[in-house]
């Protein structure tokens, strides 16, 4: 019997997430972990009207892929992969891990090659995205090994992950738009702000986000959500920061991140766990040691770190911020 809260997810991620229409061409992308959430998503995609398409992605295919590829293999981006940025109206990934340690053993540099392959893709997304023609959403189902990774059993992890998605709401939608109002007033606040000075323990960074467009997120590209987020000025980063928490890249673990900027730059980067990683993604192209994004965590029923992006970066109180390509929607002039 299926459990009644991925149920109400699918319905969310359709019908106000995702918006699926009639006529729709709509991907589903996860591993076949997921599969309960898969075929809850898929028959309501159905009903909506839409023309619903699963990609389906064995948990072991990407690290055989990354450790034994080519150089030649690793920059080839197949017609299957195109599909769901270039041609489909909707487009929904469901993250669950097997195994979250899976790619620990992969040379970050080919991992880097692979994502320089990737990137035209990712500018694509952002580009449809930005003028309507595209929507996108991630989102996360619970397994053993997420579990695992947060500290947690696996009913824990089932209970924090649909608390912070607002699934134990009486109306989850309701819930949503009354979080992205609450948003739009902290925006409000914000964009009278010219320069941010963000200041704590080995961290002194300031910079310019005048001129930029920041975002309410309230459940629509990501689920959960809640945060605010904008795209700084390119080149107005100066100082350096210290991350409390690890920066996460395909499962593997970037502890204790020190940054400088010059200019918008980084031109000093240290870890004391994944250095090699680090440095290998600052030099995956030009615009990788800039900044793309700076986000303001809203989401307070997200009380502990994970280690899982799509719910650290939305804690509440706290700051993050991203390198590398930035969403056009800011106004930046730097998409790639």
């Amino acid at each position: 019997m299926r459990d009644p809260r991925v149920t109400n997810m699918a319905k969310v991620l359709v019908h106000y997430s995702l918006g699926i229409k009639p006529g729709d061409f709509f991907v589903i992308r996860s591993g076949e972990v997921a599969t309960p959430l898969i075929k809850a998503v898929y028959e309501e995609a159905l009903q909506a009207g839409a023309h619903p398409e699963v990609q389906i992605r064995m948990s072991e295919i990407n690290e055989i892929f990354l450790k034994n590829a080519n150089d030649e293999q690793l920059q080839y981006v197949s017609s299957l992969t195109r599909i769901p940025v270039e041609e489909a109206d909707a487009c929904l990934t469901i993250l669950g891990e097997v195994n979250v340690r899976a790619l620990s053993g992969v040379d970050p540099a080919r991992q880097a090659l692979r994502s320089r392959a990737t990137s035209e893709l990712t500018n694509t997304m952002m580009k449809r995205a930005a003028a309507g023609e595209y929507r996108w959403c991630l989102t996360q189902f619970p397994t053993n090994a997420d579990a695992q990774e947060a500290n947690m059993s696996l009913s824990e992890y089932e209970d924090f992950v649909f608390e912070a998605c607002g699934l134990n709401e009486e109306d989850p939608v309701a819930y949503w738009q009354r979080i992205d109002a609450e948003q739009e007033e902290l925006i409000k606040r914000l964009d009278s702000v010219e320069t941010l000075h963000i200041v704590g323990e080995d961290t002194d960074l300031t910079l310019n986000t005048g001129g930029r467009r920041w975002k309410s997120c309230s459940g629509k590209s990501n689920f959960p959500d809640g945060e605010i987020f904008t795209g700084p000025v390119e080149d107005s980063a100066n100082g350096y920061i210290r991350f409390s928490f690890p920066g996460i890249f395909r499962g593997q673990l970037i502890e204790d991140i020190r940054l400088r900027f010059e200019d918008g730059k980084v031109v000093s980067a240290a870890a004391r766990h994944g250095e090699k990683l680090l440095h290998a993604l600052l030099d995956t192209d030009p615009g990788a040691r800039y900044l793309g994004e700076l986000g303001i965590g809203t989401n307070y029923a997200i009380t502990r770190h994970t280690r899982n992006m799509l719910f650290d970066e939305k804690i509440g109180g706290t700051v993050h911020l991203a390198l590398g390509a930035a969403y056009p929607a800011t106004g930046t002039r730097r998409c790639v």
